[in-house]
């Protein structure tokens, strides 16, 4: 009767949407609340409110506090919930459209094809008049872009039947390549870029609130085109030629899944560094709870990827204070028991 009445909660999309929020919501306050100086969560509650609504709490609220919450915390938690929305969205679109949840920005090379353009962007200076600030992630997000249309055009010449396997295996090996290319120009630069190998390791420590106005529009416009795209996931999750015959686009939509996508590692990577595993974890846990209908699983995965990644940096800043470890440490931990999981339970799946 137990498993009947959680198996039913877990089926209805209301109660799904209601788990996530709250998750991310204590997240935040979690993100926010925990540190070398703790803050009530009612102060974040009367802080955040006050600068939003332009409330005069504020005027009684200790300064410290307001200085923690307002200009450290808070942005970092957002930055944070933004790279781990971006990476599972990213990740459940990936999964959809290749049929198999080993698929991720991560073990498809998108993700280190983004911290190429990231660091060529650094190595040359590389600043477009017409962009400022936003020359980073458009960078990113063409490397990106790039490296997934070059492995899935060198898997099909290697494999025509495109297998899966073969996919993220090509996309293991570039990367693999790839890091040997930033590790190339990291050295080549001396002393004045070798801060860079930290922020390759994922962070949003520091950042602030210029950070979050960089990801957001990129953000944005990715989540919109895949969520746009929710029916026609659904679709060519049972192949390709089955979409075609109830009438769906599939090489127009596979290519707007394939730009979003690299348009949300790109955005993310080109503030937090490489972040791995996220959009593998998020999108496999978000399925196995609330099913494969990607007109939810998209905007759920959007909720606990915040939520997951803004925990796992308040793991990452907390764990050995005042040392901060690299989120990417804290994510590699999780993530790679998970797919070796996957992985054998696939393999047990194709036996049987």
């Amino acid at each position: 009767m137990q498993k009947l009445f959680i198996r039913k909660y877990l089926n209805n999309k209301v109660y799904a949407y209601m788990t996530a929020a709250a998750f991310l919501m204590i997240s935040v306050l979690l993100g926010i609340s925990i540190g070398t100086v703790s803050v009530p969560p009612l102060d974040i509650i009367k802080i955040i409110g006050g600068e939003l609504f332009s409330l005069s709490s504020n005027e009684y609220t200790e300064p410290m506090f307001l200085n923690i919450v307002m200009n450290i915390r808070l942005p970092r938690v957002i930055l944070a919930g933004l790279v781990g929305a971006s990476l599972a969205i990213a990740g459940a679109a990936f999964q959809g459209l290749l049929r198999n949840p080993l698929a991720d920005p991560y073990t498809l090379g998108v993700s280190s094809g983004a911290s190429v353009g990231a660091v060529i962007t650094l190595f040359f200076g590389i600043s477009f008049p017409f962009a400022g600030l936003f020359t980073l992630p458009i960078l990113s997000i063409v490397f990106a872009f790039l490296t997934i249309i070059i492995v899935l055009a060198f898997t099909r010449r290697i494999d025509r039947s495109m297998k899966v396997e073969t996919i993220i295996l090509t996309g293991i090996i570039f990367s693999s390549f790839l890091g040997a290319l930033i590790s190339l120009m990291i050295a080549l630069t001396g002393d004045e870029l070798r801060q860079i190998i930290g922020w390759l390791m994922g962070s949003v420590s520091m950042r602030g609130w210029d950070y979050i106005k960089i990801i957001f529009p990129f953000f944005l416009i990715g989540a919109l085109i895949l969520l746009m795209n929710g029916r026609e996931l659904n679709a060519m999750s049972f192949g390709e030629e089955r979409a075609q015959h109830i009438g769906v686009n599939v090489q127009k939509r596979k290519m707007l899944i394939l730009v979003a996508g690299s348009i949300l590692t790109g955005g993310a990577v080109a503030v937090s560094g490489t972040i791995g595993f996220v959009g593998l974890v998020i999108p496999h846990l978000t399925r196995l709870l609330w099913g494969p209908d990607h007109r939810h699983l998209l905007p759920l995965s959007i909720l606990t990827g915040a939520g997951f990644l803004i925990l796992a940096d308040l793991l990452a800043r907390t764990i050995i204070s005042p040392t901060e470890l690299p989120i990417g440490v804290i994510t590699a931990i999780v993530g790679a028991p998970v797919f070796a999981v996957i992985l054998m339970k696939n393999r047990k799946e194709r036996r049987g």
